[in-house]
Parts: C-alpha cells; structure tokens; sequence
C-alpha cells in the first residue's frame, strides 16, 4: 500500500461505506459525499475564487503595462509581477492551479468506485479475486468483456450466491460483505458504464439506459453554466482607474479568453471521461458542480461588497481629482480672458524688491518736498544719478543710453 492509498483511497472507501450504511442507498451516500468533500476544500475555492477575482481586477492595469513596455518583455514582467505583488494577487497561475483540487480527487474516488470489494467492503485483494472467480465460474454472462469492473459486478450479486462462495471456501473478512452493495439510485444502475451509442446493441430503450446516458450529459451542462457565471463574475469586477466597469477590457482580457477556452474544453472532457467511468463517478461530477455553482455564487456576492467599496473609493477619489482639476482649468481661463496677449509682468523676488524700494523712496521725497514747500525752504537742487545704460547696477552696459565720449570727457577734465 503506498502513502496515496493510504492517506488518500482508503479514507474515502471508509467514509462513502459509512454513508452507505447510514442512508443505506448508494446513490444518496455518493451526493453526500460529494456536498461533505465541498465543504471541506471551500476554503481553497475561497482562495481560488478571490485569486480570479482580484485577477480580473488588475487587466486594464496590466494592459496598459503591456502596452508601455511592449518592445521590453522582460522589463514589462518585472512590472506585472511588481504590481501583482502590491496588489496581493495569485502569481501566474495560481488561481487556475487552487481550481484544479477537486479534480485530483476523481482519481482516488474513482479508484473506490472500481473496488467497492476491497475499499467498501474492505476485504483484501486476494478474497476479492476469490469472490470475483467464484461468482464468474456460476454465471460468467452477468460479467462483461471489461474485466477493470469485474468487483462492481461481484459485489452487486454477492447474496445470489453466498452458497456457492461458502462451498469455494471464501470467508468474509467483513460481516456485511455477504449483503454486498445495491447501486440501484432512482431505477438507475450506478455500477454500469453509461452507453454512448444509443443505436448500438447495447442499447437498450428503458430508464436505466436513459438515465445513465444523461447523467454525464448533465454534468457536462452544468459544467458550462458554472463556467459562463464565473466569467460573469470575472467580468464585473474590472474596473479602470477611476472604479468604474470596464467593459471593453474584460471583453479582450487573457483571464476572458482563458475561460472561453475552458467553457468547451472542460465540459467535452467530462464528457468524454463520463462514458467510459461507471456512471458513479459522473454522478459525484455533477453534484460537486452544482453545489461549487451555488459557492461561486456566495462567495462571488461576498468579495464584490469588498471590491464595490474599494471601487467607490477610487470613484470618490478620481471625483475629487477631476473637480480640482476644473477648478484649475477655471483659474487658467480667467487669466486668459483678461490677458489674451500673454504679456506678463515680472514678478521676480528680486525685482519685486527693487520696485517697492523704488516706490518707498519716491514717497519719501514727495513727502520731503511737501513738508519743504509748507516751511517755505527752497529746495536744494540733486545731483543727477542717473547712469548713462539705464541701469544702475551696470552703468557702463552698451544699452539705449550708451555715451561713447563717456571716458573721453573724464580724461579731458583730468
């Protein structure tokens, strides 16, 4: 026995044998199993589910990152995984990888579906081929060509023939082995493989037929629905910058494209997988979809409130930007208005300071010639200290008020 059977099949063959005894019909024992092996993984479909979402969320974000560093692959990974980073969303994958669990759990269930003997009934592989040739020897017809379901056919006939398998010496390691297994579910036969071919010679136009061929169909069909409800969900949470749903981006999104994909590929494949399994097992599949359809919805409605309110900050935010933004363009307007020839003054610290001394000191005089004027003191004639450029700080620049004979009449004095 090795550490997957041993931590994995076993398990499951002891809890589906339990529930069988509890409700004593297989198929509803199968339904619960299916609901409680939900139950149990909601918290990774809660990771998956918030994974995708949060996803989807950041594709006009990594668009635009594509877009930007469209000649620079690598530098435009760097960003997209620094902005996953930031954002706390899955790396790569991992959404889709979280998705894939319930999956890997067909492989052991299948494996007790195939062995209910030896996983149900719990006896050891030796007295199940003992049971298996002891039956086959008295009535080789009930067996067919597939020897792979030789123990769903053995177990189903155990009590027709306990007498015989007394006399073949077979002794039940398990006490309930001699009542053997009923996979009778709503006149449906769970232990045979659904018939494709209805036009074949296997065919047979009764409800067991009937219903066992639409069983994978419906798990199939449900499978479809579950994936257009989460593309639905995907899809409303896009959101541009400003919070506001982003149709158009979703549309061309990868994770719309992907799951486009998958509305095809994983239905056919269930499909596919559902006549050539027990119709147990495509059981199980439809049932586990139903009820993940009915968590994708809960926990869709949950993280929307989350996101809903993230996205009427960013609305309330990007309001707020727009509106100073106006109130700018506003200002910038008047200003236009009242100069439309954009001649502007200097307003300079500098010249500022110098333009307010200037005005300081033409006060002072006006106000020392008024005071003069009313004591009746002649006022005294000031020297001229204006410069020849106009300019005191640099008196001698070549400007309009340039004097070329300004040297030569001091040397003249001289």
């Amino acid at each position: 026995m090795n550490i997957f059977e041993f931590l994995i099949t076993k398990p499951f063959g002891y809890l589906l044998d339990f529930l069988y005894q509890i409700t004593t019909n297989y198929g509803v024992a199968l339904i619960l199993f299916a609901v409680l092996v939900r139950v149990v993984l909601l918290p990774i479909t809660a990771k998956s589910r918030k994974s995708m979402m949060k996803m989807s969320r950041l594709q006009p974000r990594i668009q635009a990152i594509q877009k930007k560093y469209a000649n620079d692959p690598q530098k435009q990974q760097e960003a997209i995984q620094q902005l996953q980073k930031e954002e706390g969303a899955s790396m790569g994958c991992g959404g889709c990888l979280w998705s894939l669990v319930p999956l890997l759990i067909l492989i052991p269930l299948y494996q007790v579906i195939r062995q209910p003997l030896v996983y149900m009934l719990h006896e050891s592989a030796e007295n199940a081929a003992l049971i298996i040739s002891t039956i086959k020897e008295a009535a080789p017809e009930l067996f067919g060509a597939n020897q792979y379901y030789d123990q769903l056919v053995a177990a189903r006939h155990i009590p027709d023939f306990l007498d015989a398998l007394k006399e073949a010496g077979v002794t039940f390691a398990n006490a309930l082995t001699g009542e053997g297994i009923n996979f009778s579910f709503l006149g449906i036969d769970l232990g045979q493989q659904p018939v494709f071919n209805i036009f074949g010679a296997d065919w047979s136009w009764d409800w067991n037929h009937i219903g066992a061929f639409l069983i994978p169909v419906l798990s199939a069909g449900s499978q479809v629905v579950s994936t257009l409800l989460s593309q639905r969900a995907n899809d409303s949470v896009i959101t541009n910058e400003k919070g506001l749903q982003d149709k158009e981006t979703a549309k061309n999104s990868q994770a719309n494209q992907t799951t486009k994909t998958m509305l095809w590929m994983m239905p056919l494949m269930s499909l596919w997988i559902g006549f050539t399994v027990p119709a147990a097992l495509s059981l199980y599949w439809l049932i586990g979809g139903v009820v993940a359809m009915v968590e994708n919805e809960i926990l869709t409605k949950h993280y929307r409130k989350i996101y809903d309110a993230e996205d009427a900050v960013r609305l309330q935010k990007a309001l707020e930007e727009d509106r100073i933004e106006a109130e700018k363009e506003r200002v910038r307007a008047e200003r236009r208005a009242a100069n439309p020839d954009g001649i502007t003054e200097n307003t300079s610290k500098k010249k500022l300071q110098q333009k307010q001394q200037r005005e300081q000191e033409a006060a002072r005089a006006a106000a020392a010639k008024e005071y003069a004027a009313k004591k009746g003191i002649a006022e005294e004639e000031q020297p001229d200290k204006s410069v020849p450029s106009g300019i005191p700080s640099r008196p001698y620049c070549k400007g309009r008020a340039y004097d070329p004979n300004r040297y030569s009449s001091q040397n003249t004095e001289e």
